[in-house]
């Protein structure tokens, strides 16, 4: 008999959000966690929830991106009423800033086919940049304003989702996840800790992690880890109202003066280790953008790994087995895809068709190139 209806193994943002929208459905959930729930990559980002700055160009992941954006504001006080958490969801607005003719070029090619989709979008002069971001460096030759583009505090988020999904009831436990187990040809459970969980389903939502779980069908080639280090400031006043960007990193700024920095992008397995060298290009990068941060100290420094995949598209959906599902891969868009994840994978393992067409996601998928 199975102890649980899902077994969640990781207790990030996507594995807490796909729990809580399972338990709400009304399925027994338990989130299988081998430290603290969020403690590592769902913790360690900046909370940036921008597909526009982000986008390459239109496509199904760019789409994605847009929906889950979409779905923030209610996700946001969804949470709040769960939980009691309030996630710092402001809608603040982005600048992508450039400091050459080059960079310019590629900043206004972005903004036309945005344009081109509908979506708001503006490029600046340098003088108009500053207008809007008055402490933004004199060295900017133009901008583009992406005013839906926009942020979260990601280590509240975090907080909250866990506690709304143990309100709601999902259990929680603490072990390593040897590996799923398989039963003619169908996972029903995993090995945790060397004792046999059993379920109706597992969602494999581990981020870099995933292929070291045994029998998920993640390969160490198919989800790497990609380190990247950060730093906070502290001012005394918020020096940026916006979340501000370039093309060497981003400056979060947060409602108390924070100022979260970053970041690297580091193939060195999982060491987590903050280098000297990681620590000045990010500085470097953010005393470009606003040469004023010269002055305020340095509060914390951090490293996380986020999820990468060859293609840079995540994994979501149906797994290489019945009963498997994964949820993975999100790279660099952990936190904007959280809310539109959860409702994806839990309308897979509850058997309902999905409201996006996931073939894109699909883990048999292949190397394919970014679309």
């Amino acid at each position: 008999m199975a102890t649980s209806d899902v077994l969640v193994v990781g207790g990030g943002v996507m594995g807490c959000g796909i729990a809580l929208k399972l338990r709400q459905a009304g399925a027994r959930v338990t989130v299988l966690e081998r430290s603290i729930p969020g403690a590592e990559a769902s913790s360690a980002a900046g909370g940036i929830l921008a597909p526009q700055w982000e986008a390459d160009g239109p496509g199904p992941f760019f789409e994605l991106c847009l929906r889950s954006r979409a779905l923030y504001a209610g996700f946001a006080a969804e949470l709040r009423e769960l939980s009691g958490v309030d996630i710092a969801y402001r809608p603040c607005g982005l600048l992508r800033v450039a400091f050459d003719e080059a960079d310019l070029h590629h900043v206004e090619s972005t903004v036309g086919w945005q344009h081109g989709m509908g979506l708001r979008a503006e490029l600046l002069d340098g003088k108009a940049a500053r207008e809007l971001e008055p402490h933004l460096s004199p060295a900017a030759v133009g901008a583009a304003h992406f005013p839906d583009d926009h942020q979260v505090d990601n280590r509240l988020l975090v907080r909250a989702l866990t506690m709304a999904a143990a309100r709601v009831g999902t259990v929680f436990k603490s072990g390593y996840v040897r590996g799923v187990v398989h039963e003619h040809g169908r996972a029903v459970g995993v090995d945790l800790d060397g004792e046999v969980l059993r379920a109706d389903a597992v969602v494999l939502a581990a981020g870099s992690w995933s292929s070291l779980v045994q029998g998920a069908g993640v390969s160490a080639q198919a989800v790497r880890p990609a380190r990247g280090q950060m730093v906070q400031l502290q001012t005394r006043l918020p020096l940026l109202e916006r979340v501000v960007t370039s093309a060497k990193g981003y400056l979060v700024p947060r409602a108390d003066g924070r100022i979260i920095a970053g970041s690297t992008m580091e193939h060195v397995g999982f060491d987590k280790q903050v280098t000297a060298a990681g620590l000045a290009r990010i500085l470097d990068m953010a005393l470009q953008l606003c040469p004023e941060l010269g002055g305020a100290p340095i509060t914390e420094t951090w490293a996380g790994f986020r999820p990468w995949t060859q293609d840079a598209l995540p994994y979501i959906g149906e797994g290489p087995a019945p009963g498997l599902f994964l949820a993975t891969g999100h790279f660099r868009n952990g936190i904007l895809l959280a809310p539109i994840t959860a409702k994806l994978v839990a309308q897979a393992v509850l058997g309902e068709k999905p409201s996006v067409d996931l073939t894109p996601f699909r883990y048999d998928r292949g190397t394919m190139a970014r679309v």
